[in-house]
């Protein structure tokens, strides 16, 4: 009891005596390769047992001080990242019975928020799962409130339990941040990396933006982004920290730069990657210090122009929508009492940046994800880190449109993939980025005659079987699957587990053109039919046979040699195939002159 009444007295001296102290972590933005904002963690006292958040929340929840704790914590977490000057974001932790605390509900944290000038829009709760929730009903009521305000809503440690699946499909979070466990190691891990493909596949059809906690190595960071995770933190980028950084550290950026090529053919229609430098226009900004009255007179000078962009020196820090400001102006006293102020009144301070490097897809979805007013303010594009211009949705969606129809020109009729002009820009633009890939030519054996025996539309089925198992072993984010015509295909691999994909390929086929086929035509592992001279003779079952070259930078200059030293492998992988007394069906040669001769991979056993 003794023991009990201590901690109700030290916990409450912390929380009167102001004794914590937050620390701030960045979370970066993998698309705009900019720091999105920073969460609030906090610590006790310095020296105490305490000091550590675990230990002093849990003595707070045994003391009956939580609700109190948190309060303390949200008011201290905020005066300092206004004080500090922080941009972005900032991420508070909310415990899900906290989140309807009177103090948090009944508008002292608006009270706030407006004393120190801080939006909601540029607050994110994040909802940690520390507690069962008892009131699911209460707490989808209390969301709604807190986002009707402006607040954005996020969930902590995906994976971790069953109850954060369960606050993904009831809240809608704007964020969810999936756990460290499935994060460390993730770049070796391959179970782990598809739990976090699935949970990125659950966050586009939620509309929901992924952040991976915990990346601690470069690998898992470069996995992290070149899956198209949206947001990551960890040790690798920063520590929480006090003073906490404001540009991304150098061995981030170098990482970052280190970036697979997009495999999308929309993004190859045109003959060259598109990003987000396409649809920059050079809009002269405002600096931070400049009044309303130069931003509305701006407005008035460039009837065309629909938003201004806000500087502090060369950083994007704000966006100024033309109807809002107006809309502002025209109300009494509004110009005599702001117009000298400065523009940051009024301007949007969480802007949508992004690099000038992000993709057509990545401005897309991230558009898609983010609060509607973007889609009529656009977006600002930076390079390095400084202003560049200004992109506009209308445009993109133009852009986007041109792409598709782009595209769709070059598709293969009978499996929609790229043909042969996506495959060869493909290549070449692979070629230019100076980075390594896998070339890899897939042809059908035995093709012919079980076309000629079966019809053309049994034909079609098996290409088109083809088509969806390629598109099913390679990974889709960093591999590229175009459709040169009749049974050949070609694959760009960027995956380091090429190989293994390869052999799961030709194994899957052997098993699935069983399955085509039907029972009552096989005979002896194949099936009869009249060869060229007119007998009745066993035929092979159509297999597949992939020949693979591994094209480092400087190799090659054009897509013409590329595809010439892959043709030859293949032709390889072709002999190999038809090697006697060989059982299997299928092979995949490798062609390794470049780099000391060449390897044959034998063949492993085919389920039948």
């Amino acid at each position: 009891m003794a023991a009990a009444n201590e901690e109700l007295v030290v916990v409450r001296q912390i929380i009167d005596g102001q004794q914590l102290s937050p620390v701030f972590q960045p979370i970066i933005d993998f698309r705009a390769r900019a720091i999105l904002g920073y969460e609030a963690l906090i610590r006790g006292p310095q020296g105490s047992l305490l000091y550590r958040p675990d230990a002093l929340f849990a003595t707070a929840q045994r003391c009956g001080l939580l609700a109190e704790l948190e309060h303390a914590c949200r008011v201290q977490s905020l005066r300092a990242f206004v004080g500090k000057g922080l941009v972005g974001r900032i991420f508070l932790n909310v415990s899900p019975g906290c989140l309807l605390d009177s103090r948090l509900m009944n508008g002292q944290t608006m009270g706030l928020l407006a004393e120190l000038g801080l939006p909601p829009s540029r607050v994110v709760l994040e909802l940690t799962e520390n507690q069962q929730i008892t009131d699911l009903p209460g707490m989808q009521e209390a969301i709604l409130h807190f986002r009707a305000l402006g607040f954005q809503i996020a969930i902590d440690d995906l994976g971790e339990g069953f109850a954060n699946l369960r606050m993904w499909s009831e809240l809608r979070p704007e964020y969810v941040k999936i756990d460290k466990h499935f994060v460390h190691g993730i770049a070796v891990d391959r179970i782990k990396f598809h739990f976090v493909r699935a949970m990125q596949d659950l966050a586009e059809i939620c509309n929901a933006s992924l952040v991976a906690e915990g990346i601690e190595q470069a690998e898992d960071f470069s996995c992290i982004r070149d899956m198209g995770i949206a947001c990551g933190q960890g040790y690798f980028i920063a520590y929480p920290l006090a003073e906490p950084i404001r540009q991304l550290p150098g061995k981030v950026l170098a990482v970052m730069d280190q970036r697979h090529v997009a495999p999308s053919s929309l993004a190859m229609a045109s003959g060259k990657a598109r990003t987000a430098r396409n649809l920059a226009k050079p809009v002269a900004p405002l600096q931070l210090d400049a009044s309303n009255d130069v931003a509305v007179g701006r407005f008035e000078a460039e009837p065309d122009l629909d938003v201004l962009p806000v500087l502090n020196g060369q950083q994007a820090v704000g966006m100024i929508n033309r109807h809002s400001l107006i809309d502002r102006f025209a109300r009494p006293f509004r110009k005599e009492l702001y117009g000298r102020k400065s523009c940051e009144i009024f301007m949007d301070h969480a802007p949508l940046i992004v690099d000038e490097h992000a993709t057509i897809q990545e401005l897309a979805m991230m558009l898609a994800q983010a609060p509607k007013h973007y889609l009529f303010d656009g977006f600002i594009v930076t390079a390095g880190g400084k202003y560049l211009g200004i992109g506009s949705s209308h445009d993109l969606m133009a852009m986007i449109t041109e792409m598709q129809i782009s595209a769709a020109r070059y598709a293969n009729p009978l499996t929609q993939l790229p043909g042969n002009v996506p495959i060869n820009e493909h290549v070449d633009h692979m070629l230019a980025s100076g980075g390594e890939f896998v070339a890899a030519y897939v042809d059908i054996d035995d093709f012919k005659p079980y076309n000629d025996t079966f019809g053309y539309r049994r034909g079609d089925d098996v290409i088109q079987l083809l088509g969806r198992l390629l598109g099913e072993h390679v990974d889709p984010r960093v591999d590229f699957v175009g459709h040169i015509g009749g049974d050949d295909f070609f694959v760009v691999f960027q995956s380091a587990d090429w190989e293994m994909r390869c052999w799961q390929l030709v194994h899957v086929f052997a098993e699935r053109i069983v399955a085509l086929t039907g029972i009552e035509d096989l005979a002896q592992d194949g099936y009869l039919a009249e060869n060229r001279r007119g007998e009745l003779a066993l035929q092979r079952l159509p297999s597949l046979s992939i020949g693979a070259v591994r094209v480092n930078a400087g190799q090659c200059d054009s897509h013409r040699e590329v595809a010439a030293a892959a043709s030859v492998a293949k032709k390889q992988a072709k002999k190999a195939s038809k090697m006697p007394g060989r059982e299997q069906r299928g092979s995949v040669f490798v062609e390794r002159r470049r780099v000391g001769g060449s390897e044959l991979l034998l063949p492993l056993p085919v389920a039948h």
